[in-house]
C-alpha cells in the first residue's frame, strides 16, 4: 500500500506541478504590476482593520486563520526535508517561489470574497464558490469540492498529529498514543465550538506563536553570527549549481524548494481562500492583500527562519542520489524535526529539543483547526440548503479519527498522502485562478482607482464590470439604502 502511494505522489509532484507553480507565480505577478511588492505597507495596515459583523470575522481573524493554516510542519519538518533532499540550494528556491506565490494568494483571495454568499448566517466561500460562480461550472466545482473536503478531512491532517508525535518522542519520550491523545481531546473541544470559537483561537495563539519562534531564531543567529555570510553563499551557490559538493543538484533544489514552499504557504492551492471568504471587509482586494502578506510570513519569515537555523549550525544531512549520504553531519538522521532541534540545542541544550517540540505542537494544532473549516467549509457547499444535518457531526468524527489514525502510523505514510492531497488541489486551483484572472484584475484596478483618489475603497461589482457578484450587489444596495 505505502509503494502505491508513493507512486501515486511521484505522479502528482513531477516537475509539471513545480514549474506549474512558478509559471502561475510569474504571470500573477508581471498581471498585477507586483501588487505584492507595491502594497507592501498596505498589507500590514489592513492587518489591524477591526471591521467585523455577526456574519463575519475581522481581516485579522482571517489572516490568522490562513496562517495557522500555512504555518504547520512544513516550516519545521518540510524546510528539513528540503534541505535534506534538495540540499541547501533548495532554501533559496523556496524563498523564490513564495514571493511569487504571494501574488497567487492574492489573487485567489480576492476571488474569495468577490464570490462570497451569506450562508445559514455565516460568511462562506472559496475555490468551489469562485468556480461555479465565476467560470459557471457547476461540475468542476462539485469536484473541487469533493477534492477539498477529503484532503483536508482524510489526507492531510494525519502529517500534522504524526509531526508531533514524533517530536515528543525525540524530545520527552512521550509514545504516540499518549502525544495522540494530548492532541486529539483539545482538538474536538474547539471543532465542535464553530468558526467564532476556531477565529478566537487562532487570533490568540498564531501571532503568540510566530513571533516566539522568530525571536529564538534571532538568538541561535547571533550567536552563529560568524557563519552567517557563509551561510548565505552556500544557499546562492548551491541554487545556481556553484557549489563544489552540491553542483549537480540544480534540479533537484528547484524542484524541492518549490514542493516544500508550495506545502508550507499552499499559496494558490486553495487552502486560504476558505478563511478569506469569512472576512467583513468593504473591498475583496483588501483581503487579497492581506493574505498575499501571509505568504511572507509564512516562507520568507518562517521557513527562511528554521532554514537559517539549521545551516548555520551545521546540523543537516544532504542524501546523495542513490539514498546515501552526501553530508552527514548528524549521524543516520534523515529530516524530520530533528535538524531544527539539534539547530536549537546548540545554544539551548537543555531545552531546546522540548521548545522545538512545543513550537511543533503549537503549529501543527492551530494548522489541524484551519483543516477541519476547509473542510467544514468544502462540505457546506456541497449542501448548502442543510437537508443532511447529520453530515457536519460526522465529519467532525471521522477528522477527529484520521488524527488520532495518524500520529500512531508511520511518518512517510502520512507525508505521502499529505502531497497526494495538496497535490490535487494545486491543479484544480492553479487552472481555476489562471481562468478567473480577469474579475480579479479589474478588483485590482478598482482598488488602485478609489486609493488614487484618496477613498477608502468600496466594492461595488457594477461598476469594476464584474458579473455574478450577488453578495456584493446586495451589500451596496443596503449601503445605499
Amino acid at each position: 500500500m505505502e509503494k502505491i502511494i508513493n507512486d501515486i505522489v511521484g505522479y502528482i509532484w513531477s516537475d509539471a506541478l513545480v514549474y506549474l507553480a512558478l509559471a502561475v507565480g510569474i504571470y500573477f505577478t508581471v498581471a498585477t504590476r507586483g501588487v505584492q511588492f507595491r502594497y507592501l505597507r498596505e498589507m500590514i495596515r489592513l492587518l489591524f482593520d477591526k471591521s467585523h459583523s455577526k456574519q463575519g470575522i475581522t481581516s485579522f481573524q482571517a489572516f490568522c486563520m490562513a496562517l495557522s493554516g500555512r504555518i504547520g510542519v512544513g516550516n519545521i519538518a518540510g524546510v528539513a526535508t528540503a534541505i535534506f533532499s534538495g540540499g541547501p540550494g533548495s532554501v533559496f528556491w523556496m524563498i523564490v517561489m513564495g514571493l511569487l506565490g504571494s501574488a497567487s494568494a492574492f489573487i485567489e483571495s480576492t476571488l474569495a470574497q468577490i464570490y462570497k454568499e451569506d450562508l445559514g448566517g455565516q460568511y462562506r466561500g472559496g475555490s468551489p464558490y469562485y468556480i461555479a460562480k465565476g467560470l459557471k461550472w457547476k461540475r468542476f466545482a462539485v469536484l473541487a469540492s469533493v477534492i477539498t473536503g477529503v484532503s483536508y478531512g482524510v489526507l492531510v491532517p494525519g502529517v500534522q498529529v504524526n509531526t508531533i508525535t514524533d517530536s515528543f518522542q525525540t524530545a520527552f519520550g512521550l509514545s504516540a498514543g499518549v502525544t495522540t491523545a494530548l492532541v486529539v481531546l483539545p482538538l474536538a473541544f474547539i471543532v465542535f465550538g464553530g468558526i467564532k470559537r476556531i477565529a478566537r483561537f487562532a487570533d490568540i495563539v498564531v501571532p503568540f506563536m510566530t513571533v516566539a519562534y522568530l525571536v529564538m531564531m534571532a538568538v541561535v543567529l547571533l550567536v552563529n553570527l560568524p557563519n552567517i555570510p557563509a551561510m548565505f553563499a552556500l544557499i546562492v551557490k548551491s541554487a545556481f549549481g556553484m557549489d563544489a559538493v552540491f553542483g549537480g543538484m540544480v534540479g533537484t533544489a528547484v524542484s524541492w524548494g518549490v514542493r516544500r514552499a508550495v506545502f508550507s504557504n499552499v499559496a494558490g492551492a486553495g487552502e486560504a481562500t476558505f478563511s478569506s471568504a469569512a472576512a467583513e471587509v468593504s473591498h475583496p482586494a483588501k483581503q487579497g492583500l492581506v493574505q498575499s502578506f501571509s505568504v511572507y510570513v509564512d516562507t520568507v519569515m518562517v521557513c527562511t527562519a528554521t532554514a537559517v537555523m539549521i545551516l548555520s549550525t551545521g546540523m543537516y544531512n544532504v542524501a546523495a542520489a542513490d539514498g546515501s549520504f552526501l553530508v552527514e553531519n548528524l549521524p543516520g538522521v534523515r529530516a524530520g524535526t530533528a535538524f531544527t532541534q539539534a539547530a536549537v540545542s546548540t545554544v539551548f541544550p537543555d531545552f531546546g529539543a522540548g521548545f522545538v517540540a512545543l513550537a511543533v505542537f503549537l503549529f501543527a494544532f492551530t494548522c489541524l483547526i484551519a483543516y477541519y473549516y476547509i473542510a467544514e467549509t468544502a462540505l457546506a457547499y456541497l449542501d448548502q440548503k442543510m437537508r443532511y444535518p447529520l453530515i457536519r457531526p460526522l465529519l467532525k468524527i471521522i477528522f477527529l479519527g484520521v488524527c488520532a489514525f495518524g500520529g500512531i502510523k508511520s511518518a512517510g505514510m502520512m507525508w505521502a498522502l499529505g502531497d497526494i492531497g495538496f497535490g490535487s488541489m494545486c491543479y484544480f486551483n492553479f487552472i481555476a485562478i489562471v481562468l478567473l484572472g480577469k474579475p480579479a484584475f479589474k478588483a485590482l484596478k478598482d482598488y488602485d482607482r478609489q486609493k488614487k483618489q484618496g477613498l477608502d475603497p468600496v466594492f461595488d461589482p457594477e461598476r469594476a464590470g464584474i458579473e455574478n457578484a450577488a453578495f456584493w450587489s446586495e451589500y451596496c444596495r443596503r449601503k445605499q439604502d
